[in-house]
């Protein structure tokens, strides 16, 4: 199945206690190259939510942002810790005592002291929250993955009306073939009497030049092998698998079997029809960079 690399998924979740959503953007890109964007309170999950990442989209340069909001959370809960205060505030206004220094500011110092005054930004609603904010962004990964396959389906058509046009390309090379054929079985005779007439030759030497000279101008295997991938792309588009790679490989393989029908054909007909071809490949090409 042909999946695009272009995507686009949302999620958003709301209740009583907390508002979270999820965003993702993907493009086309040789490798996964994720970029994520977490609340500070959740930057410990960032390896597993882009692990998460990759196994849901594979690939392509993708853009994961989320958002995450707690209703009750407009003031950090803090603790005071009374008894280290009290011994903090003893010490001070024993030194203050001794050295004749004034008490006023005694208080504030106490309760600036360390591990006095402590802040709790991670509270066990948090393990809960995570949970939730998980399950909101598998559900825009979903989402972005299914927009992938919807933009799958029209590549696919694109591939498949290109891919048709090399076919039909490689039909007219197969009508024009024996033609051409003949023409230069025939442009070697005349020339071989030609020859033959002006000078002495070796029969069996020119007969083996001859053969050699038909048989680089053959291009049977190359139709043969050119039909063969034609085949075999269309057969892996099906693949329930991610396919791009594996696709421009093919690709490459029809280059090589047109580009040479195009070099030993020798024949204007079939170099236009060639020429037609490689523009339909390399629409291909163009497509498959877009394609998992």
């Amino acid at each position: 199945m042909i999946k695009s690399m272009t995507g686009y998924g949302k999620s958003d979740y709301q209740d009583e206690w907390l508002r979270a959503s999820a965003e993702v953007k993907s493009i086309n890109a040789k490798h996964a190259d994720i970029s994520l964007r977490l609340p500070k309170a959740f930057a410990a999950q960032e390896i597993a939510w882009r692990n998460l990442a990759i196994a849901c989209l594979e690939r392509g340069k993708i853009a994961l942002s989320v958002t995450y909001e707690r209703k009750d959370a407009t003031l950090p809960q803090t603790y005071i810790n009374q008894a280290l205060f009290k011994d903090y505030y003893r010490i001070l206004q024993s030194l203050a005592q001794e050295v004749g220094a004034s008490s006023q500011a005694l208080f504030q110092l106490a309760m600036q002291a360390p591990e006095v005054i402590t802040k709790s930004d991670q509270d066990t609603a948090y393990e809960d929250d995570q949970q939730v904010l998980e399950k909101v962004i598998r559900a825009a990964l979903q989402q972005c993955d299914h927009s992938r396959r919807t933009e799958g389906v029209v590549l696919a058509n694109k591939l498949l009306g290109y891919l048709q046009i090399i076919k039909q390309g490689l039909e007219k090379v197969e009508k024009l073939d024996p033609a051409r054929s003949q023409a230069v079985r025939e442009k070697l005779k005349t020339g071989v009497k030609t020859l033959m007439a002006a000078h002495v030759i070796d029969e069996n030497r020119m007969e083996q030049e001859l053969i050699y000279y038909l048989e680089r101008l053959d291009i049977t295997e190359e139709k043969v092998r050119l039909a063969q991938h034609l085949s075999y792309f269309g057969e892996v588009m099906e693949s329930p698998q991610a396919v791009g790679k594996k696709l421009s490989f093919i690709a490459q393989e029809i280059g090589r079997e047109v580009n040479t029908i195009g070099a030993k054909a020798n024949d204007a007909a079939i170099q236009k029809e060639v020429i037609l071809m490689k523009d339909e490949l390399e629409k291909i090409k163009e497509q498959l960079q877009n394609i998992l």
